[in-house]
């Protein structure tokens, strides 16, 4: 499952890469001077997110999607019960219709999450082994999510969908994967007048994966005692017998 991303791209960068303006200039300077080279869903940190009800804009939105009729002071209390649910980081794809949190969103609540990369975990000889997946010419890319509104505040889930065949490698237990959306389909997955066939035709589209990148990095990943949100933990490790 996806519960580990990065993004450091400037404002301005996915301003532009995805044609977007940044919705509150405020907090331009506070994103800028913060890049995320590895955000722990569980922390439930804020990341910019293009929301379906506004398509032209960056917002903050709070990863770990809640359940409508939740308040904001709620939130801290949903997430430390939620954590036995994933904390509400990523939604099954095959859900998506029929689950009481992903309906309602599914046809007027989608988004696109940009990062510069995320994380999963691979399995071998019974050890965990982290990969982080970016671009090979490091832009930034769009992961699927749906989110619901909480006073204002975008509360927001990661698609995912099963493995193909490259992520089955990388991901060889779960073999999940999140759902990425292609540079030539991200206005697609915010239009309006999807009916339910065609979002799940976009769900099961295949990145162009020759354009991705995945490698091993720092076990550091997995310590709750270490920081990792620094640069170094999307530099390249490599491990005897693990690769693809």
């Amino acid at each position: 499952m996806c519960f580990h991303t990065s993004q450091t791209k400037k404002v301005v960068e996915l301003e532009n890469r995805f044609k977007v303006s940044l919705h509150d200039d405020e907090l331009r300077e506070a994103y800028d001077n913060n890049p995320f080279y590895h955000l722990n869903g569980f922390a439930h940190p804020d990341l910019l997110i293009i929301p379906q009800e506004e398509p032209s804009v960056l917002v903050p939105g709070k990863w770990g999607i809640v359940p409508q009729n939740k308040t904001i002071a709620q939130l801290d209390s949903y997430y430390k019960e939620a954590v036995k649910f994933g904390g509400g980081l990523n939604a099954q794809a095959e859900k998506l219709f029929n689950h009481f949190i992903y309906k309602p969103a599914a046809t007027s609540r989608r988004c696109l999450i940009p990062v510069t990369g995320f994380f999963e975990p691979h399995e071998h000889q019974g050890k965990k082994y982290p990969f982080y997946i970016s671009r090979k010419d490091k832009e930034a890319f769009a992961l699927a999510g749906i989110y619901t509104l909480i006073e204002g505040l975008p509360t927001f889930s990661i698609l995912t969908k099963t493995a193909s065949p490259l992520f089955a490698k990388i991901h060889n237990q779960k073999k999940r994967q999140p759902v990425l959306i292609s540079p030539y389909h991200e206005q697609d997955w915010l239009d309006d007048h999807l009916n339910e066939n065609q979002i799940q035709e976009l769900i099961h589209l295949n990145y162009p994966e020759g354009e991705l990148n995945p490698y091993t990095v720092s076990k550091d990943l997995f310590s709750p005692k270490i920081n990792s949100d620094i640069p170094e933990i999307t530099e390249h490790i490599g491990y005897e017998g693990v690769g693809l």
